[in-house]
């Protein structure tokens, strides 16, 4: 155990170092895809990118207590492997987002996968907000994330007009959000990670594509919904 608790830290002060080193990602010029798109209605607010400064804070506080305190601890040893993948792959994934759209879309699903993994894991006895709450913030955004990257990526590459490639996206992210936060209903940070990318996506489209403004709002009263309700069973 205390091997994996090292190599999660690893992993995750790597990823949060990355921004450090390689050049940081501010989306996709659009010269760079056959449609070029100035604006893709997909895409949150820049405001809400500020999220990574806060997951990458939190999942280095979790590896750092967790090689500390709780090296031996079987709880939080189950997140480790697909949260170590997690970190890794957003190590490089800077550079590969900027040398190609799609393989940057294409990588940034096994992240997300790993994050979902890796939350689905996290079921804490003690030390909830230190061990999963890390775990759900990386999870939530990267559910959005990686939906949005798709959508820029089918918008650009003329798949689809950029306003359904949005409203697609958006109903690909409550399909995949929804039950996640309904599988982990007490840890609320993974539906509020959510609803932070769609309130981007809804402030970033209010003045020239309320289409997507007023879908994105519902996408967040669905979250909201399933934040609120008690899971049966």
């Amino acid at each position: 155990m205390t091997t994996r608790a090292i190599l999660l830290l690893a992993a995750v002060l790597a990823f949060a170092l990355s921004p450090l080193v390689f050049q940081p990602f501010m989306g996709w010029d659009p010269a760079q895809f056959p449609v070029q798109i100035e604006r893709h209605p997909v895409q949150p607010a820049g405001y809400a990118f500020s999220l990574w400064g806060l997951i990458y804070a939190a999942l280095v506080v979790h590896g750092a207590f967790g090689l500390w305190k709780r090296a031996h601890d079987p709880a939080w040893d189950a997140p480790r492997i697909p949260l170590a993948i997690a970190a890794a792959i957003g190590t490089v994934w800077m550079p590969i987002a900027h040398a190609s759209p799609l393989w940057g879309t294409l990588t940034i699903w096994p992240m997300a996968a790993a994050a979902l993994a890796a939350f689905a894991l996290a079921d804490p006895v003690r030390d909830r907000w230190l061990l999963a709450a890390p775990i759900a913030l990386l999870a939530g955004w990267l559910s959005a994330a990686s939906a949005v990257a798709t959508g820029v990526f089918l918008g650009g590459s003329g798949v689809l007009a950029p306003v359904p490639a949005a409203l697609a996206m958006l109903l690909l992210v409550l399909l995949i959000a929804i039950p996640m936060q309904r599988l982990r209903r007490g840890m609320p940070v993974y539906g509020l990670a959510v609803i932070w990318a769609l309130a981007g996506i809804v402030v970033a489209n209010l003045a020239d594509t309320p289409m997507v403004a007023i879908a994105a709002a519902l996408g967040i009263i669905a979250m909201a919904v399933a934040l609120l309700m008690p899971r049966r069973g």
